[in-house]
């Protein structure tokens, strides 16, 4: 098996070419790794794809970009949609009167490749709930039975086990079942956990040549994926923040993009808190994934206050208050702060202090295995049944 490795615009490109990889599937890995560097554009992708076909001989005669167009057309990963302004987009000569997008399907195969590049081969599982210690009335079948007692659910009682013991106790010949031939299975409880994934798109996200926010949402794309995919009964609810704060949905994560922002951190934790006051469940979390400091926060008046100039005592003081409040409503807080600066590692220590939270310290290589890390030893604590 042979191993190519591509650089361009400061990422590392990854193909595997197998015997068993057909032609659409080699550049198809590829194309779902560029559409997320591009925020879901798919013409931004195809001309990557073709500078790097250029320089890496990637296709062949027999199978060109043209092709993979085609088939990704044919496949449903791609649709076309209406030009409304007129302009059309004719790049490859074929006439279109409209332009060429990415489909639901494409999105989650999106999500699953994140889900296995970060978290690696995970076993899926149709129940995907978090199981307690405590046995008792629930749905989890645990394979130890105990006599009936009175105002047990008959629900629960085992018919296998009872008949079984009523044919032991009684016989065949002169078959009875009695209360005392009754046998109910443990069960485990069954609990949700919910979680708030906040996500950083201030301008400083893809300061310094370092694109910080194509990992971030990757990783958000793989919690996405892994959450509904192991753990149904679960819930994840994603947010971003800059100079304000707004939910969005998990179909919207490949197209997510920085903008001209501040870090309204007590928007978002505000935002946060909001969303899990509405969750019927106990169990609660939020993940805040950013590189900067709070430099902002909306007045009364609905006017700005801003200072991009270190650690501003007023904005810091509503990021404490927030914290405070989220361990009051016993929500921890877990920080993935994806910067090294010392002032900012010591404002994340304060808050996770006032919290009684967790704070990691990573750049963006590992931010991945952390979060999934986090969020499976997060589950087996909080969950109490």
């Amino acid at each position: 098996m042979k191993k190519k490795e591509t650089y361009k615009k400061g990422f590392v490109f990854k193909t595997y070419e197998s015997p068993n990889q057909s032609p659409f599937e080699k550049l198809f890995e590829i194309f779902k790794e560029l559409i997320t560097h591009t925020s879901g554009d798919f013409d931004e992708a195809i001309d990557w794809l073709r500078q790097l076909d250029k320089e890496y001989e990637l296709t062949t005669p027999d199978y060109t970009i043209v092709d993979f167009i085609n088939d990704l057309k044919d496949k449903g990963y791609i649709r076309e949609e209406i030009d409304i302004d007129g302009e059309g987009n004719d790049k490859d000569g074929e006439g279109r009167g409209g332009r060429l997008v990415i489909t639901e399907k494409s999105e989650r195969a999106i999500r699953k490749q994140a889900l296995d590049q970060i978290f690696g081969k995970i076993k899926r599982s149709g129940s995907g709930n978090h199981k307690s210690k405590q046995s008792g009335v629930g749905d989890e079948h645990t394979g130890e039975y105990r006599k009936y007692r009175f105002g047990d659910s008959l629900d629960k009682v085992s018919i296998t086990e009872s008949l079984r013991n009523a044919q032991i106790n009684n016989g065949i010949g002169d078959f009875s079942l009695t209360e005392d031939d009754l046998v109910v299975e443990n069960t485990l409880h069954k609990s949700q956990m919910s979680t708030v994934l906040m996500i950083d798109i201030s301008h400083s996200m893809i300061l310094y040549g370092e694109d910080r926010i194509t990992p971030a949402k990757k990783v958000a794309m793989a919690l996405a994926e892994l959450i509904t995919t192991r753990y149904p009964k679960d819930t994840l609810d994603i947010l971003v923040f800059g100079n304000d704060a707004w939910p969005i949905t998990i179909k919207k994560l490949p197209y997510l993009k920085v903008g001209p922002y501040h870090t309204n951190t007590v928007a978002g934790l505000q935002l946060a808190l909001d969303m899990l006051r509405r969750k019927r469940n106990t169990n609660k979390q939020i993940f805040m994934i950013t590189d900067g400091k709070p430099s902002c926060l909306r007045l009364p008046d609905g006017q700005y206050y801003k200072n991009s100039n270190g650690l501003d005592p007023y904005i810091v003081n509503k990021c404490y208050a927030m914290a405070q409040q989220a361990r009051k409503l016993h929500i921890p807080i877990t920080t993935f702060m994806i910067a090294q600066d010392n002032y900012l590692m010591r404002f994340v220590r304060e808050f996770t202090q006032a919290n009684q939270g967790k704070a990691f310290y990573t750049g963006i290589k590992g931010l991945g295995e952390m979060i999934f890390e986090d969020y499976e030893t997060n589950r087996k604590k909080r969950i109490k049944g």
